[in-house]
Parts: structure tokens; C-alpha cells; sequence
């Protein structure tokens, strides 16, 4: 992810009067219609994806101790993992990542009260992970998976093996391992039955999570945009921007 300065383009849109605005909202109104009727769809597609039974006994070091898989359901039917990049030898979170989980808190209760449970998961040490949240402010839910293969089975951290060949999967494509940092990001969905089975229902990664972020749809609706020169580029750590306290930063993509 290039993170530079947003690009700032000055407008060049034509300046009409209010009648003939209007006819062209309303040309826009018919193609934001099908957007939202395409959306409804995908939403119906993604639930009625099959589903993949979890086989595997996952660990992870949190707050309260180790805990299984199953304890990060937190006695609830879903959940939702964030896969957070902030691996074993890295200083600070990514940028990406950070920008994402800026987003989750408020939303906790009403997801809770849906019988749903968020969890970021990380391959950092707890201790990293916790200094990490400190600076950020966060009290979200957020474990480790250090020592642990869950990471890799959901194709968010690559073995050397991997790497040397020249390729890995990602974002269910093999993509060249230049084009991939140390960790990746995504989010995936889990179910547990009332006999205590977990089932593998969905992950998204790269863009696929970017209707989640709310910060990045009020800007589709600004005037500018996301005014971008690259992904995201104007993005920053929001302890980072010029109205904030100044820490020291750096790229998440090594």
C-alpha cells in the first residue's frame, strides 16, 4: 500500500442549473438502485454458501489465558475474525488494518446482541499486540496465533516453502510472492452448532472488506471522493495526522 498525501485534484465539474441537476441525480438514482438490488444479491449468494467443517484444534494466547477456538465464539453461534497484519518481528500494526479496526467498537454491542462475537487475531506475540492497542486506544477483542497454523490455513501468512516457490495463495488466486507482504489481511466467518461443531462459512480479502469500512463510504459521497492517487494512499494511523500527537511511523508493507 502506497501511504502518501492524498492527491488533492481540483474539480472539473461542469456547473449546471438546479432543473437540469436534478436530471442528472436521477439518471445517477436508477444506476445507485441497481447497485443496491445487486448488493441484496451477493448478500443472498453469500449466505447460501456451503459451508466446511473446522477440523483442526486452534490456540491462541489472549488476555484471559490460552484458549481454543471454540472459547473465541465467547458462548455465541458466530463469529467474525479479522485477520490483523502484525506479525511476530514488526514494531507497529498496518496502517490498512488500523484503519479497519477504527471502525469496530461501536459497532460490538449491536453485533453481540445479534449473538455474533468479533475477534482480531494476529500472528505477534501477545505482548506486541498489546502495545500495539495501548498507542491505538482500542479495547476491542484481539488474540494471538503465534506458535499456531491458523494464520497459514487461512492463507493470511505464508511458510517459506510457499514463498520460495514464487507464488502463494491469496485471495483465492496464486499471486507472485513480490507482490506480497510479510502478512495479509481479510476477515472470515465462522458458525458452532449446539454439539460444539465449527464450520468455515466465508472469508474475504484484499478490497473485499471495504463496504465494512464507514470512513471510506461517507467519502464516496464527498465531493472529492477518496481522492486517491493509489489505494487508500491518503491513509494514515490516526495518531499520525498532522492534528494529532506525532508518533513515530511506517509502512505496513515491508
Amino acid at each position: 500500500m502506497d501511504i502518501t498525501a492524498s492527491a488533492k485534484t481540483a474539480p472539473d465539474n461542469p456547473i449546471i442549473e438546479k432543473n437540469e441537476w436534478r436530471n442528472a441525480r436521477l439518471k445517477l438514482l436508477q444506476l445507485e438502485k441497481e447497485e443496491t438490488r445487486l448488493r441484496d444479491k451477493v448478500r443472498a449468494a453469500r449466505q447460501a454458501l456451503p459451508w466446511v467443517k473446522v477440523d483442526k484444534d486452534y490456540a491462541f494466547d489472549t488476555l484471559a489465558g490460552r484458549k481454543t477456538f471454540a472459547e473465541l465464539f465467547d458462548g455465541r453461534s458466530q463469529l467474525l475474525v479479522y485477520h490483523f497484519m502484525l506479525g511476530p518481528d514488526w514494531d507497529e500494526g498496518c496502517i490498512g488494518c488500523s484503519f479497519f479496526c477504527d471502525h469496530v467498537e461501536g459497532a460490538l454491542p449491536h453485533l453481540n446482541n445479534h449473538d455474533v462475537t468479533w475477534v482480531a487475531v494476529s500472528r505477534a506475540p501477545l505482548e506486541k499486540i498489546e502495545a500495539y492497542r495501548r498507542r491505538m486506544g482500542w479495547n476491542f477483542p484481539w488474540v494471538s496465533s503465534f506458535g499456531d497454523a491458523f494464520n497459514y490455513d487461512y492463507d493470511v501468512s505464508f511458510s517459506d516453502e510457499e514463498r520460495a516457490s514464487g507464488a502463494v495463495e491469496y485471495n483465492y488466486r496464486k499471486v507472485p510472492t513480490s507482490e506480497i507482504a510479510d502478512e495479509e489481511h481479510g476477515m472470515s466467518s465462522f458458525y458452532r452448532n449446539e454439539a460444539g461443531e465449527i464450520f468455515h462459512t466465508y472469508s474475504t480479502y484484499a478490497r473485499g472488506g471495504e463496504e465494512v469500512c464507514g470512513t471510506l463510504m461517507l467519502l464516496d459521497r464527498a465531493p472529492l471522493g477518496r481522492n486517491e492517487t493509489s489505494t487508500m494512499s491518503f491513509l494514515k494511523r490516526h495518531d499520525e495526522y498532522e492534528t494529532a500527537p506525532k508518533e513515530k511511523g511506517s509502512s505496513c508493507c515491508h
